[in-house]
């Protein structure tokens, strides 16, 4: 850009546990700029987590934060371009972009799950990231594993 970088957004905190990571989260599950629905169906899905897991000793946020954690890459592989060859070089991951990475994955495979109601499938999905299987949380390592096998090429890193 000509004029330099666009000023940062500030996201508000959600309602319920006052946290700007839940309300990123809920932003990037949105559809149709249902937001109200959306943050309903986190919470009821938070609310199912609970259920099922009453023995655990964490809070039900705190087993969503360890879910987005587990499912967070360290490092990524992009397409660079270098003498008319293109490689694929593993880069390390911003934070900005490990979290936005991690919950669109969380998402996506929640949406792919079979199950009734968006809650039931998104709640099934972070027990799952939680306890490091599922559908978000292969794909982590299917990252890491492609960064792992083109790591000759990681001299090509600006």
């Amino acid at each position: 850009m000509r004029k330099g970088s666009p000023k940062k957004r500030y996201i508000l905190p959600d309602p319920k546990f006052n946290s700007s990571m839940v309300t990123k989260f809920v932003n990037n599950m949105m559809l149709n700029g249902k937001k109200n629905k959306t943050f309903q169906i986190f919470y009821d899905a938070l609310d199912i987590v609970a259920t099922k897991l009453k023995d655990e000793e964490k809070s039900p946020l705190e087993i969503w934060q360890k879910a987005i954690e587990n499912v967070t890459p360290a490092v990524e592989v992009k397409s660079r371009r270098i003498g008319g060859a293109t490689f694929q070089v593993p880069m390390e991951v911003r934070p900005e972009r490990k979290m936005a990475i991690s919950m669109k994955n969380l998402i996506l495979f929640a949406r792919k799950r079979k199950g009734k109601g968006m809650a039931q499938r998104l709640s099934e999905e972070i027990i799952a990231a939680y306890n490091e299987e599922g559908g978000a949380f292969k794909r982590k390592e299917e990252i890491h594993r492609m960064a792992d096998a083109n790591k000759a090429f990681a001299h090509f890193r600006m």
